[in-house]
């Protein structure tokens, strides 16, 4: 099983779209407007609350103040690199 590489950096960007770094030095964009559809992430429709999000106490993946968060394999898989 392949491991992915920590989030060490992010930051909402727009509505719904995050910009993360890994530490592997890879930088991304995570769109989450269809995402907001799922009851989970219903809190995060409110653009305030959603530009709080942060690096998990873990450090492997991304959450916010409520507990919402994506598995770390989402997060990399499911964001397009914008540089390497």
């Amino acid at each position: 099983m392949y491991i992915v590489p920590d989030p060490i950096e992010v930051k909402a960007i727009s509505k719904y779209k995050l910009y993360i770094k890994f530490e592997n030095g890879e930088e991304k964009i995570l769109d989450m407007e269809k995402e907001l559809d799922e009851k989970f992430y219903n809190k995060l429709k409110n653009y305030e609350y959603f530009k709080n999000v942060k690096i998990s106490k873990t450090g492997i993946t991304i959450e916010w103040e409520d507990g919402e968060d994506i598995s770390p394999e989402n997060l990399y898989y499911n964001s397009k690199t914008i540089r390497k």
